[in-house]
């Protein structure tokens, strides 16, 4: 399966096989410059009290096509019949016994959510638009955020595809596109794509102010360590507001290491303090959920931006999803240098945003860092002392054991043990215990006495018997 693009071919890169990466770098000017004491893989941390940014509800600058045009569907309705291979590992099946995403709200801010696809039966809610048009993002002229929809909570189809919450409403904020530009002005430089720092977090803010459950960024600004900025300020504040005022859990995708439209150098620094890349904003580690991928093989895959922030990790190659122009289901994609398969940092993200709505189905009481702090406990952890590492986080993503095991953090509605007297102070051995060896003595001594009292009776009839016989 494939999705054709109208004058794509001559297109240099494309959004739906990797991390989009924002326009707008993080700016040499600095907010508030790292310290020598300041490791650059932690961001410093948010001033007591600093408010989220304003939403202003609209792009920040007229975009305009860029000539490119839209995906379009050239899957001629080919079948795909077998299970995506993460599906099947993730054991959606026994885990959409005990939830479904029912009466939870994913935003997914992206490129958009076509809502045409009968996969998404309905559930798809017109929530924000920061690129171009009235749709308020239920366009998408990328293919890219119905993608990661269709992952998050498509509902089951041929072949028993099914995105990770099938039940689950999905709020299409369009924040993003490659192909949109700006062409400057007398103020401003030109912008080759759609999308800054400054309008994720104000598509963050939205979100979380239209009560999203849980939030998915399958985007990523992701560079050279830079001084931090005004806009990396307002992206972290957006952050916290989401999840300690509105009760939201924030997943993002790790990053994609990619000189040319993602991270251009991997962490492997024998220094984790110190890194190459960072990958915001799955930077703000403390905040968000942020999503390694893995491959098949079990090992994570080798565009997979590591780093001390990743939280978790997902399947995020061989992705089936729904088809983002068509009725069916995809498996690749057409871009500039053929047709490649549809994976990234960006799809194991959508699993993970749609396991999280089956746990805040699951367990409404949770707050959103609990269901964070649930999420890591229950992974599939890598073998090592700590239980993590820089690479996979906590590990693979559990969905079953996230929605049933008993946490003793999570006190409210489980017993807790009896307590019971512990003996803490330290006492001699005792001595001997003479009565029970008595006892045992004295048992020895009546069985041999009743032995050699049969023994004497049996002799005395034997002489008796032969005297008669001699008689």
């Amino acid at each position: 399966m494939k999705i054709d693009t109208t004058g794509f071919r001559r297109a240099t890169a494309t959004a739906t096989t990797a991390i989009l990466l924002l326009t707008g770098a993080l700016p040499a000017a600095s907010a508030q410059p790292q310290t020598a004491a300041q490791p650059n893989s932690v961001p410093p941390a948010l001033p007591p009290g600093t408010p989220p940014p304003r939403d202003t509800g609209g792009p920040d600058v007229p975009y305009e096509p860029t000539g490119k045009g839209c995906v379009t569907s050239d899957t001629k309705n080919e079948l795909i019949e077998q299970m995506p291979w993460g599906q099947v590992h993730l054991n959606l099946e026994q885990a959409h016994r005990f939830a479904t995403g029912k009466g939870v709200k994913i935003a997914i801010i992206d490129t958009g959510v076509d809502p045409r696809n009968p996969r998404f039966g309905g559930r798809v809610v017109p929530a924000g638009e920061y690129v171009s048009g009235t749709k308020n993002g239920a366009d998408d002229c990328d293919g890219h955020g119905t993608e990661v929809a269709g992952v998050a909570a498509a509902a089951r189809t041929e072949g028993d595809f099914v995105g990770a919450a099938p039940g689950a409403t999905i709020l299409a904020i369009r924040q993003t596109s490659d192909r949109f530009e700006f062409k400057g002005d007398a103020t401003r430089e030109k912008r080759t794509s759609a999308g800054k720092v400054s309008t994720l977090a104000q598509a963050i803010v939205r979100a979380a102010d239209q009560d999203a459950g849980v939030i998915n960024i399958s985007l990523t600004n992701c560079g050279t360590p830079k001084d931090f900025s005004a806009d990396d300020r307002a992206l972290q504040a957006a952050i916290r507001y989401a999840v300690d005022v509105k009760n939201a859990v924030v997943v993002t995708a790790a990053g994609n290491l990619d000189a040319k439209a993602g991270c251009p150098l991997q962490n492997n620094n024998i220094d984790s303090a110190t890194v190459s890349s960072i990958s915001s904003p799955a930077w703000f580690a403390d905040d968000v959920l942020s999503v390694a991928s893995m491959a098949r093989s079990g090992e994570v895959s080798g565009f997979s931006v590591w780093g001390p922030w990743v939280s978790i990790a997902a399947p995020g190659e061989e992705i089936i999803s729904v088809d983002p122009k068509g009725t069916g289901l995809t498996n690749a994609n057409v871009k500039a240098d053929g047709v490649g398969k549809i994976q990234g940092t960006s799809f194991a993200a959508p699993y993970v945003s749609g396991i999280t709505a089956l746990v805040r189905e699951r367990f409404p009481d949770l707050k959103a860092r609990q269901v964070m702090d649930r999420l890591k406990a229950t992974a599939l952890h890598p073998g090592n002392v700590s239980g993590r590492d820089h690479r996979v986080g906590f590990g693979m993503v559990n969905p079953v054991a996230a929605l049933t095991a008993v946490l003793p953090a999570e006190s409210a509605g489980f017993p807790g043990p009896r307590p019971r007297e512990i003996l803490t102070t330290v006492t001699p051995p005792p001595g001997r215990d003479w009565p029970p060896v008595v006892v045992a003595l004295s048992g020895i001594g009546i069985g041999f006495g009743l032995l050699m009292l049969t023994l004497l009776v049996l002799n005395s009839i034997e002489r008796r018997r032969r005297a008669k016989l001699g008689g």
